[in-house]
C-alpha cells in the first residue's frame, strides 16, 4: 500500500491559515467537495469569512442536529399491503421515490448524507436481494442515524436490520444449519479487514453465536429473534469461551481486537475523504483517537477534517468523482436547478455508470476511484453534464447568466475574467496551463465576433451569454481535471 509521509503532507494538528497554506476559495471548495458535493459561490464566500476549524465544527454540529427524514407512508408495509396485481410496480415506485429523496438530501443536507453514502458502501446490502421498500427504509435510517455516532452500536444495529439479515443470510442462520456468511463479512469487511486477526474457527463459532434471528412471518414484515433457533451451547471466539449471543459477539470483538477495528475503519474513512494513497501514520493517529473515544466517530471526523493534513495541497483534487458526485456536483456548485427531472436523469445515468443507490455491485461495495473511469464510462460521464445543460438551456435559460453574474459580481465584459471564475468554481485545481485557459476562453467567446470583445460592446447581459456559459461548462466537464475532486 502506497504511503505519503506526514512531513510532506501536514499533520493532524488543526489547520491554521498561512502564507504557504492560505484559507481561500480553493480550500473552502475542497472542504465542501469532500464533506458534501461542492458548494455555490455564495456558500464559499460565507465560508471564507469564518475560521476553517470553526466551519468544520459547524458543519459537523449541523449534521449531528439534523432530524431524520419523515417516514414514508409505506415505512411499515408488508407484502400484504400491496395490490397483488401491481406488487412489482408499486415496489419499484417506492424504491425510486426514496432514491430521489436521498439524492436531494445529499445536495441539501451535505455532510450527514455524504456520510450515509459512505457507510452504505461499507455496511453493504443490495435492494435487489431483499426487494422490500420497508427494509430499505429501515436500513437507510440506521445509516443516517449512526453516521456520526458510535461505531460499535452502529455495527450492532446494522446487523439485525432485515435488509442485512436477508442479504447476508442471517435469517437462514439457525442452530440446526448455521450459515457463516454474515460472520465472515462482519470480520473481513465491516470491522477487521481481510485475514486480519481472526481464524476460520472464529467465523464458525461466531456464526453459532449469531443464530436465532429467524422470525419472519410475512415477507417485508419484522424479523424477530427466536430463542428456539439460537445455539445456546458454549462457543470460543477470539479465545473467549461462553454461551455467547449477538451482543456478546460485538462486546468480545471490540474488546479483543480494538486495534484492528480502529485501523481498518479509519483507513476506509481516510481513503474516501482524503486520498486513495494512504498515509498510515495519519491513520494510526486517527485510530488512537477512535479507541480513546470508545469508537465514537464524531471525534475522528473533527480531528481529520480540521487538520492541516486534510487541507494540504497534496490532498486536493486527488480523488476521482463517483457518478453521483459527477451528476450532483454540477447543481451543487452552480446553484442551478435540482428538480425531479434532474434527479431522475442523474439517477439513471449514475446507474448506467455503475453506481446504483442501494445496490452496490457486491458485498465489498463499489471499489471507487480509478474503477469509476474506463473507456466505456468516460463518454457517459460527459453525457451526464451534456444532458443536464440541455435541460437547463431548455427550461431555465437565464439561470446560466445569473450563475456567471454572481460569480464575477456583475455584467462583466471581460471573457477572461468570466472564464477564470467559472473554471475556478468547477475545477479543484483549475486548468493546468495558460494554453488550456486560452482554449477555454475561446470556447466561451462562442460565435460572438472578436471585435465586440475588443470594443467592449459585449457583456453578460447579451442574449447569447447563457449559451456561452453552457458551452464553457460543457467544455470544462470534458477536461480530465473535471473528473477529480
Amino acid at each position: 500500500m502506497a504511503t505519503l509521509f506526514s512531513c510532506e503532507t501536514g499533520t493532524l494538528a488543526p489547520y491554521v491559515p498561512s502564507a504557504d497554506m492560505p484559507w481561500n476559495a480553493r480550500r473552502a471548495q475542497h472542504l465542501y467537495r469532500r464533506l458534501a458535493f461542492g458548494a455555490t459561490h455564495d456558500t464559499i464566500q460565507d465560508a471564507l469569512a469564518q475560521n476553517p476549524s470553526d466551519l468544520v465544527d459547524a458543519l459537523i454540529d449541523e449534521a449531528l442536529a439534523m432530524p431524520l427524514p419523515d417516514p414514508p407512508p409505506w415505512a411499515n408495509w408488508t407484502v400484504d399491503d400491496y395490490d397483488p396485481d401491481m406488487v412489482d410496480d408499486q415496489i419499484f415506485e417506492q424504491f425510486l421515490s426514496w432514491n430521489y429523496l436521498w439524492m436531494q438530501g445529499m445536495v441539501q443536507n451535505g455532510l450527514r448524507d455524504k456520510l450515509a453514502l459512505f457507510w452504505s458502501n461499507h455496511f453493504v446490502t443490495r435492494f435487489e436481494s431483499y426487494f422490500c421498500p420497508s427494509y430499505m427504509y429501515e436500513y437507510h435510517k440506521i445509516l443516517q442515524q449512526y453516521a456520526l455516532g458510535n461505531f460499535k452500536e452502529f455495527t450492532k444495529a446494522i446487523g439485525i436490520t432485515p435488509a442485512m439479515l436477508i442479504f447476508l443470510n442471517g435469517v437462514e442462520n439457525n442452530k440446526f444449519e448455521p450459515n457463516e456468511n454474515y460472520a465472515r463479512e462482519l470480520y473481513e469487511l465491516f470491522t477487521l479487514g481481510a485475514d486480519n486477526g481472526y481464524t476460520q474457527q472464529d467465523i464458525v463459532e461466531t456464526a453459532r453465536a449469531l443464530t436465532g434471528w429467524n422470525g419472519l412471518d410475512v415477507y417485508c414484515g419484522p424479523i424477530e429473534f427466536v430463542p428456539f433457533f439460537h445455539d445456546d451451547g458454549e462457543k470460543t471466539i477470539f479465545g473467549q469461551t461462553g454461551n455467547w449471543g449477538y451482543d456478546d459477539v460485538h462486546d468480545i470483538l471490540f474488546a479483543e481486537r480494538p486495534d484492528e477495528v480502529a485501523t481498518h475503519v479509519c483507513r476506509k474513512i481516510y481513503k474516501y475523504f482524503v486520498s486513495p494513497q494512504v498515509d498510515e501514520d495519519i491513520v494510526a493517529q486517527l485510530a488512537q483517537t477512535f479507541k480513546d473515544n470508545n469508537f465514537e466517530l464524531e471525534p475522528v471526523y473533527r480531528q481529520l477534517f480540521k487538520s492541516e493534513h486534510f487541507f494540504h495541497d497534496n490532498n486536493i483534487g486527488v480523488k476521482i468523482k463517483s457518478p453521483l458526485e459527477m451528476g450532483l456536483g454540477i447543481p451543487a456548485q452552480t446553484g442551478l436547478v435540482l428538480d425531479q427531472d434532474v434527479l431522475d436523469g442523474v439517477r439513471y445515468l449514475s446507474e448506467m455508470l455503475g453506481q446504483d443507490l442501494f445496490n452496490p455491485i457486491d458485498v465489498a461495495g463499489w471499489p471507487g476511484d480509478q474503477a469509476w473511469i474506463n473507456s466505456g464510462t468516460l463518454t457517459g460521464r460527459w453525457l451526464t453534464a451534456d444532458y443536464y445543460l440541455y435541460y437547463v438551456l431548455d427550461n431555465f435559460l437565464d439561470s446560466l447568466r445569473d450563475f456567471a453574474v454572481n460569480l464575477v459580481g456583475g455584467y462583466s465584459n471581460d471573457p477572461y475574467l468570466i472564464t477564470e471564475a467559472i473554471v475556478e468554481q468547477l475545477l479543484p485545481e483549475g486548468l493546468q496551463t495558460p494554453e488550456a485557459l486560452d482554449q477555454a476562453v475561446t470556447v466561451f467567446k462562442w460565435e460572438v465576433p472578436q471585435n465586440y470583445y475588443d470594443q467592449g460592446l459585449w457583456n453578460l447581459g447579451w442574449e447569447t451569454a447563457p449559451y456561452q456559459v453552457a458551452a464553457l461548462i460543457q467544455h470544462i466537464a470534458r477536461k480530465p481535471e473535471f473528473q477529480l475532486c
